[in-house]
């Protein structure tokens, strides 16, 4: 009788790949620059949102919009990896999805805040890699979010004020980078990236095997 085969397991554990910054530092953009490179393979977290959907949303793409009522069932059941209520609206990222992204050797990409990346380092100690990304100055700072043509200058004011207090966490984060060069920027962005991918205890569980049989040549 022929025994079944062992179920293959990926080399390595995922990583959840936070990205940070103050409003026009460069984060969303850098975020879309990683996410467009198919080499990274990167998986980008979708939240949960009691927010109505936008016409130009996708639900399951953009947010997945659930009801408060469900909202708050996943967060008292302990269901969300992080979550904040944001004018009056909750938003949340559900953790069984990630989980299963980091058992198959996936990496997540995150898009939030100091508060969000607290959350997450909590529940997922060993899996988390953060970044935080600097402006090169405030007057650039400033510069950048009025070349939008987004805001009014009272918004740009309060965006500035709020800038401050999360540029002061810098040293919350494992890594931080002062974007005064995008595309330098982004390859440091894949340089830690990669280096966090060859982390031991990420490979650990695959490489036992493969160790194993090295030796045994």
């Amino acid at each position: 009788m022929i025994a079944p085969m062992e179920p293959s397991l990926p080399l390595r554990r995922g990583v959840v790949f936070i990205l940070s910054s103050p409003s026009g530092a460069g984060k969303t953009t850098l975020t879309r620059m990683m996410l467009q490179n198919r080499d990274l393979d990167l998986n980008l977290s979708i939240s949960v949102t009691t927010r109505s959907r936008r016409s130009s949303e996708v639900d399951g793409i953009h947010y997945r919009f659930i009801s408060e009522r469900q909202f708050i069932s996943m967060r008292d059941a302990g269901e969300l990896l992080e979550w904040a209520e944001v004018h009056g609206n909750y938003y949340g990222t559900p953790r069984a999805a990630v989980e299963i992204i980091l058992g198959q050797g996936r990496d997540c990409l995150f898009d939030i805040d100091y508060q969000g990346t607290r959350q997450v380092r909590e529940k997922l100690p060993q899996d988390t890699v953060s970044v935080f990304i600097l402006p090169p100055s405030m007057k650039e700072l400033r510069l950048r979010l009025e070349r939008r043509a987004e805001d009014a200058s009272d918004v740009i004011e309060r965006r500035l004020e709020n800038a401050r207090k999360e540029i002061a966490r810098w040293k919350d984060y494992d890594y931080v980078i002062i974007n005064d060069d995008l595309q330098r920027s982004f390859d440091d962005l894949i340089a830690i990236l990669r280096a966090e991918r060859q982390r031991r205890p990420r490979q650990e569980r695959g490489l036992e095997k493969f160790v194993a049989q090295l030796l045994s040549e």
